[in-house]
C-alpha cells in the first residue's frame, strides 16, 4: 500500500496532475458553500492558538499541521483569496492563498490525514467558530473533483453500490438473522424467539452496523436479547439497515443523503414506527441530525438511538438486571458523534451504573473526552494508520488510569479503534458495547404461554 509520502502513490500524483479546469470546479463548489454564518466563521478567528490543546493530533505530535487554527487558515485562505478575486475586502491573508495542487495536498494531509471531525475543538474556540463544520465544507470541496482518499471512497463506493459498506449479499444476512435466531432461542430457552425480518407495521425498525453479522454477531444477538427480554415489537430490513454513513466523512453530501434515504425507504416499507439506529456515534449524528439537512425533509417519524431505547426499558422496568454478574471495572469511552455532537451523554451512564458494580469514569469524560482516534473515516484511511494509532496513546493512557478491565463503548468504530490500541498499548482490557454488557446482566424471565 503506498504511503502518503510515497511519490509513486497514485493518488498523490493524481493530485499533482490537477488540471485548472477541475481546481475551478473545486473553486465554485466551494463557493456554493459559502452560506453567511459560514463566511461569518472564516472571518472570525482571531489566531489565539488556544485550540490546540483541544486537539488530540496536536497533543501527542506537537505538529503545526495538526493545530485546528492551522487547519483553519488553510480553509479561510483560499476563502480569502477568492473574495478578492470578486472585489472583497477580507482582513489579513496567509500567503497567496490559491486553490492550486500544493493547496490541495496541504487540505488532504491536514483535513483528512490529521482530523477526526472530533468537533473538540469547536468545543474549546474562545469565538465560537464552528470548525469542525468548516473542515467538512473543504472535504465537501474536495470530494466534488474526487479527490477524496482512496480507503475512504472505497467505502462510500461500496455502501451505496452495495447497500451496506461491507458488501454483505442479502443471502448472507438473511442466513445469519437465522443463524442468530437459533442462538437467541437457545439462551432465552424459547423455540419462539427469532429476529424478526421485514415484518410489517413494529414499533420499531432497527438498523445496525454491518461490520456486526460481519465480524461481531454476538453483539447484534445481544440487542435481540434485550428486545425479547422487553417484550418488544421490532424487526430489521432485509435490505437497506446499515445504520453507518461514511459520507460525513467524505464529505460527499449526494452520497450521504442517498445513505440516508435508503433507512427512512425502510421505514416507509414497514410501516415502523420509530427508527433505532444502533451503536454508531457517526451514523447517530448522520441519520439523526444531519439527514434532514442533506435531504431537505423533515423526518415523519421518532429517530432514536439503542441507547435512549434501553435506557428506557430500565427506567420504566421493562427488563431487570443483575449487576453482581460483572464484578470487574468498567469504564465508558464517549465517542464524539453521539455525545459531542449527537447530545447523548447520560443515559449510558445510567445504564451501566443499574448493569455493573464497579463503574468509573475516564478524565475528562463526557463532552470533553478525548476522541479515540478512529473517527472522520481514518479507519478506512490506511495511509494514515500509524499516526491514528500513535495519537490513539492519549486515550490508551486514559483507560489505563481508570484501572478498568472492561472498556464500554456504544459505536463500533469506537469498538475497531479501541481494540487496535488495546493491541498496540497493551492494555489488556476486554472491549464491549453497551448492549454486551447489558446482556451479560440480564435476567431473563419465562414467557407466559
Amino acid at each position: 500500500m503506498a504511503s502518503d509520502k510515497d511519490p509513486k502513490d497514485p493518488y498523490l500524483e493524481r493530485i499533482r496532475q490537477l488540471k485548472p479546469g477541475q481546481l475551478e470546479s473545486a473553486l465554485a463548489s466551494f463557493k456554493r458553500l459559502l452560506d453567511h454564518k459560514t463566511v461569518a466563521n472564516l472571518q472570525s478567528c482571531v489566531n489565539c492558538g488556544l485550540c490546540a490543546d483541544s486537539c488530540h493530533y496536536f497533543l501527542v505530535t506537537g505538529e503545526t499541521e495538526a493545530i485546528p487554527a492551522y487547519k483553519l487558515k488553510l480553509v479561510t485562505s483560499v476563502f480569502r483569496k477568492l473574495l478578492s478575486l470578486l472585489g472583497g475586502l477580507a482582513r489579513g491573508s496567509e500567503g497567496d492563498g490559491a486553490l492550486d495542487s500544493q493547496m490541495v495536498e496541504k487540505w488532504i494531509d491536514s483535513l483528512y490525514g490529521r482530523c477526526t471531525l472530533c468537533g473538540r475543538c469547536t468545543l474549546n474556540c474562545t469565538m465560537g467558530i464552528n470548525i469542525t463544520r468548516l473542515i467538512r465544507i473543504a472535504r465537501t470541496t474536495l470530494a466534488s473533483i474526487d479527490l477524496v482518499p482512496p480507503g475512504l471512497q472505497s467505502t462510500v463506493t461500496t455502501a451505496v453500490e452495495k447497500g451496506n459498506n461491507m458488501g454483505i449479499p442479502r443471502e448472507e444476512w438473511l442466513d445469519t438473522l437465522q443463524w442468530l435466531s437459533e442462538e437467541l432461542q437457545m439462551e432465552v430457552g424459547d423455540h419462539k424467539a427469532h429476529l424478526p425480518v421485514d415484518k410489517p407495521g413494529t414499533k420499531l425498525l432497527y438498523t445496525v452496523n454491518p461490520r456486526e453479522p460481519k465480524f461481531f454477531p454476538l453483539s447484534l444477538l445481544a440487542t435481540a436479547k434485550i428486545f425479547y427480554a422487553a417484550s418488544e415489537s421490532w424487526t430489521v430490513s432485509s435490505d437497506y439497515y446499515d445504520v453507518t454513513n461514511y459520507g460525513l466523512y467524505s464529505g460527499d453530501d449526494g452520497a450521504a443523503g442517498l445513505l440516508s434515504s435508503r433507512l427512512r425507504e425502510s421505514m416507509v416499507e414497514l410501516g415502523a414506527k420509530t427508527l433505532i439506529l444502533g451503536e454508531c456515534g457517526h451514523g447517530y449524528n448522520s441519520n439523526r441530525w444531519e439527514a434532514p439537512e442533506w435531504l431537505v425533509a423533515e423526518d415523519k417519524f421518532q429517530v432514536k438511538s439503542i441507547i435512549q431505547i434501553i435506557f428506557d426499558y430500565i427506567r420504566q422496568g421493562h427488563i431487570k438486571l443483575d449487576p453482581s454478574r460483572i464484578q470487574k471495572r468498567v469504564t465508558l469511552h464517549d465517542p464524539c458523534n453521539l455525545v459531542r455532537l449527537g447530545g447523548i451523554i447520560e443515559e449510558q451512564r445510567f445504564i451501566l451504573r443499574n448493569a455493573v458494580t464497579d463503574f468509573v469514569e475516564m478524565s475528562p469524560n463526557r463532552e470533553k473526552n478525548y476522541c479515540c482516534g478512529g473517527g472522520g473515516g481514518q479507519l478506512s484511511m490506511t495511509r494514515y494508520a500509524k499516526r491514528r494509532l500513535e495519537t490513539g496513546r492519549i486515550k490508551a493512557d486514559q483507560i489505563r488510569k481508570t484501572g478498568a478491565k472492561i472498556v464500554v463503548t456504544p459505536c463500533h468504530n469506537c469498538i475497531d479503534q479501541l481494540s487496535e490500541l488495546n493491541r498496540e498499548y497493551d492494555l489488556k482490557v476486554e472491549i464491549k458495547t453497551v448492549s454486551e454488557v447489558v446482556a451479560d446482566a440480564l435476567v431473563i424471565e419465562k414467557k407466559e404461554k
